[in-house]
């Protein structure tokens, strides 16, 4: 599908929230993304904003980063990349450099799956958790930097 098309009929609202997310490394959650884009857009309600996310993730415009038992994660960057999630404050950054290249399987290689995409998530303790109680500086309770 082609990623332009349906923003011919872009909201404000859309438009705000896909700007705002793609201006984030953090890859933040749907509520912390609505507090962002309530800076801009004051009456934005929070249905609006994971309303959007999800369309987009699924129209492909967006990634929706959602692991098992962690809240979902949006990344502006739709391109195939790996992440690396910390298992304390569920931060999650990019992992640097190409994805891994993996075979791609189907058929009866795969248990009989159709396989349509992949994901490959590593788990960590990310440098803002590593530090001393004493220095909390560099992630906040929602897992974005500050």
């Amino acid at each position: 599908m082609d990623a332009k098309a349906p923003f011919q009929r872009s909201t404000r609202q859309r438009q705000a929230i896909l700007e705002e997310l793609r201006q984030l490394s953090s890859h933040p959650t749907a509520v912390g993304l609505y507090e962002i884009v309530r800076r801009r857009l004051p009456k934005v309600s929070l249905a609006t904003v994971y309303r959007n996310l999800e369309l987009m993730a699924e129209m492909g415009v967006i990634q929706k980063l959602d692991y098992c038992g962690a809240e979902a994660r949006f990344d502006g960057d739709p391109r195939q990349h790996d992440h690396l999630r910390c298992i304390h404050c569920g931060r999650v950054d990019d992992l640097p450099g190409s994805p891994l290249d993996l075979p791609e399987r189907t058929g009866d290689d795969c248990l009989g799956y159709e396989v349509i995409g992949r994901r490959l998530e590593f788990v960590g303790v990310c440098p803002g958790c590593r530090r001393p109680e004493s220095s909390p500086e560099g992630s906040s309770d929602d897992g974005s930097r500050v």
